[in-house]
């Protein structure tokens, strides 16, 4: 089942079946896109919107410095531009991390599946402004945030929604950021971030090697991270 990985994270309110095979049938194709590969660009006309199926997608915007700005990671099971839908472009890129693998869900069948069923609507409206209580929490991050609890904090977040999809072994994760990706997620250089990293693997908080995260204390990194996960609203 395509939807079974958004269904999952997203667990209210509960779909009947005949929602489900709506939805399911509300896609018009899968595509794999190549990591690193920029899969959305700013102002382009959108007629569809973007569920992740496998690998992770960051959303970003470049400066005319060249700087970056990651705005937000993805995970499968999320939609990535379901404000698309009303929009009809967006203002940021979007782009493949990994390789990926989406499905497709055309404007015209959103309105309809959300004509349809208001539960449907609800589900989608509700996925969306988690997505703002996220891009939230990211911004109290840059602004507020010491550099090393900044990346504590990601790394708790992305623990507890890669833990929501199962794709979690335990304390351990799949998390496929460079050093310069982290800094650019948390509004860092990458040397500065480089330095967090180590504070945090000295503190024996975690380890970060080759795209993959070990939690070593989670009680302690949460502390650390003053992370409260209700803004995740994974209750």
């Amino acid at each position: 089942m395509i939807t079974r990985l958004f269904l999952q994270a997203h667990r209210t309110p509960v779909l009947a079946p005949a929602d489900v095979a709506a939805l399911e049938a509300s896609v018009s194709r899968t595509v794999e896109f190549a990591a690193r590969r920029v899969i959305v660009r700013p102002q382009e006309p959108l007629s569809q919107c973007t569920l992740l199926l496998e690998g992770f997608i960051e959303r970003y915007k470049d400066t005319a410095e060249g700087r970056r700005q990651i705005l937000a990671l993805h995970v499968p099971g999320d939609f990535v531009d379901l404000h698309s839908y009303p929009l009809k472009q967006l203002e940021h890129s979007v782009a493949a991390l990994t390789p990926v693998r989406v499905a497709l869900f055309p404007h015209a069948e959103i309105r309809a599946i959300t004509q349809h069923s208001a539960a449907i609507a609800e589900l989608l409206w509700r996925s969306t402004l988690i997505d703002a209580a996220i891009n939230r929490e990211w911004i109290v991050s840059v602004g507020a945030r010491a550099a090393a609890v900044r990346i504590a904090h990601l790394f708790c977040e992305m623990y507890l929604r890669l833990d929501r999809v199962n794709l979690t072994d335990g304390l351990r994760f799949p998390l496929p950021l460079t050093q310069i990706d982290i800094a650019d997620a948390s509004g860092l250089t990458a040397v500065h971030a480089n330095r967090m990293l180590r504070q945090l693997r000295e503190r024996k908080l975690i380890e970060f090697r080759q795209g993959n995260v070990e939690i070593l204390d989670w009680p302690a990194l949460k502390r650390f991270a003053e992370f409260d996960p209700s803004y995740l609203y994974l209750d």
